[in-house]
This record gives C-alpha cells, structure tokens and sequence, in this order.
C-alpha cells in the first residue's frame, strides 16, 4: 500500500461522500495504491450512517471506517485512524474539502521525488480570515515560539504527508493531552513546507470558535513549555524583593525619621495586586497539575464502538 488517508470527521454528514468520491477520481487513475481510514469522532448527525453506506457501495475499495463511542475530539481522531493505517506513507486530510485531494497528489509526489524529506506539510499562505482572528493566531505563533524549544511554523496545518518512519514516531508518544502541531515539530524529521490554498467548506460550518481556538492554544502552551512555571518562580522571587525593599522603606521612614505612614488604600490596592497575582500563579501551577492528574488515570485516548474494514490487494479499483 503506497498511500493511507486519514479523515477525522465529526458533524460531515453532506461531506463523507464527496469527500470520498474526491480521492477516488484523484488518485485511482494515478496508479497509486491507496486506502481511506475515516474516524467519526461521536457525530451527532448521520456522518455513520454516511460512512456505512459508501463501505456497503464500495466493497472492493479498500476502506477503513471508525466509531468512536462519544466525541474524544480531534486530536484522537487523527491518533485512531493513525493506528489503523498500513500504507507507506500517510496523507491527514479533512473532510469538509477545503484541503483538496489534488493538493494531496502533489504533496505526495513531491514527498516521493525528494527521499532527503520525510514530510510534506501545508501551509496557508494567504488565509481567509478576519484581521482580528489573524492577529491573535499571529501572536500565537510569536508567543509559542518563544517559549518552547521547537519551532512552530505559523499557518502550518494538520494537512500533511508523511512517510511511515514518521507516522511509527507519532504513534510511539504516549501522552493522553495531544496537540498535533507540538507533535509534529517534536518528533522532528525533514519537513517541506508547501503554501495552497483553502476552498470553501463544501457544506457544514467549522468546529474552531474563538474561544476553543484559545482553549487548543493553552494546550499547545501547556504542553510543550515549561517556561510559564519559570515565570511563576521568577515573579514570586521579584515580589518578594519588591515587598522587603517597601518593608524597610516603611521602617526607616516611622522609626528613624518619626512620619506617619498614611496610606489604607495603597495597602489595600497592593493586597489586591497580590493576591491576584498569587491566583494566576496558582492557576498555572492547577492547569500542569491537571495534566499529570489526567494522564496518572492512564485512560484510553479514545473507545472505539465499532470499526468497519475493507481489504483490497492493494489497489483501489473503480
């Protein structure tokens, strides 16, 4: 098997069998063998029902199809249907076709005609998105890059081929708090970044509000720095300086030099200072403890209610 897609899918009800049909007309004149693994991450329309219809309609396709018991999110999706792929090298695609099966070809192509890359990963160069929107992801990117140890690409996506070499490495990392764009920049290997552009959502609305966007990048933060920790230790140490440099200014002023030192609402302004900053403190140290809590459980990352496979001899046929 040449090449395995993987298509999460959570509410793609109107874009299974397009998206489906999309690959099949790509890539079966191609002559690349290929297999679909499609996830539905706990829809709550007929994105199964849309799934086993198109393994019933095309039982000679070599066509993977996963239940999971509930909605466990993206990030297990990907994970799932990495573990059920076989090909040589694994191409992750959405299936809300805005990431076009022909940009796939050509990633593919690329990755094959140049063995120094084990990656071949697509980046947004222009994005279609308010300037609100795009300043907060801009300071993302400035932000994480700052304060982790690897980098992360702005615009970078989770569209992406790899080889299998890649894919083992990806599986090999057992953490239960997943954020792909930390795990692919960590296990490393030689990426080529390649600009397309993104269609319109063929039907359905996107799944990223602004607040899970913020959500997905504290995660990112969390989880692959810990430099917030740092800054906690190192606020804590210049308040405590500050607060001794005050105390015996107060001191020398009262006893040595006989002022009153008036100032209620100072003291009460300085009282409120620090203790809100002692609860953001607090606060970060909560969020890396919540991590290790989650992942001392040593729960699955996903549950899989039911899983749909079709072989084929390694080609796809119409």
């Amino acid at each position: 098997m040449d090449l395995s897609f993987v298509i999460p899918c959570y509410n793609e009800e109107g874009n299974i069998r397009p998206v489906y049909e999309a690959i099949r007309d790509v890539f079966a004149p191609s002559g690349i063998s290929y297999e679909v693994v499609m996830v539905n991450d706990g829809s709550k329309d007929g994105t199964w029902k849309a799934i086993r219809a198109l393994a019933e309609e095309y039982p000679d396709d070599a066509l993977t199809a996963v239940c999971f018991s509930r909605n466990f999110g993206k990030e297990a999706a990907i994970l799932a249907g990495l573990r059920h792929t076989k090909g040589d090298a694994v191409c992750l695609i959405d299936a809300d076709l805005q990431q076009r099966p022909e940009t796939a070809l050509t990633m593919y192509r690329k990755l094959r005609s140049d063995p120094e890359y084990d990656c071949v990963a697509a980046y947004q160069d222009a994005r279609k998105e308010g300037p609100v929107l795009k300043f907060f992801k801009d300071c993302f990117y400035r932000l994480i890059n700052r304060l982790c140890d690897i980098d992360f690409i702005a615009g970078a996506s989770d569209f992406r081929v790899f080889r299998r070499n890649m894919a083992d490495a990806i599986l090999s990392l057992p953490e239960y708090h997943r954020f792909s764009k930390g795990i692919f920049s960590w296990v490393g290997f030689e990426t080529y970044y390649m600009p397309y552009e993104a269609d319109e959502r063929l039907t359905g609305k996107s799944k990223w509000s602004f607040w899970s966007l913020v959500k997905y990048a504290l995660e990112g933060i969390v989880g692959y720095s810990t430099k917030p920790l740092q800054f906690a230790t190192v606020t804590g140490m210049l308040l405590s300086v500050i607060a001794i440099v005050y105390m015996v200014v107060l001191v020398v002023k009262t006893l040595i030099l006989g002022i009153d030192v008036p100032g209620y609402v100072t003291t009460l302004g300085f009282v409120l200072l620090l203790g809100g900053i002692q609860l953001l403190m607090l606060g970060i140290i909560g969020e890396y403890l919540s991590k290790v809590y989650v992942q001392g459980k040593n729960r699955p990352v996903y549950i899989e209610k039911e899983v749909i496979e079709r072989e084929t001899d390694g080609e796809n046929r119409e």
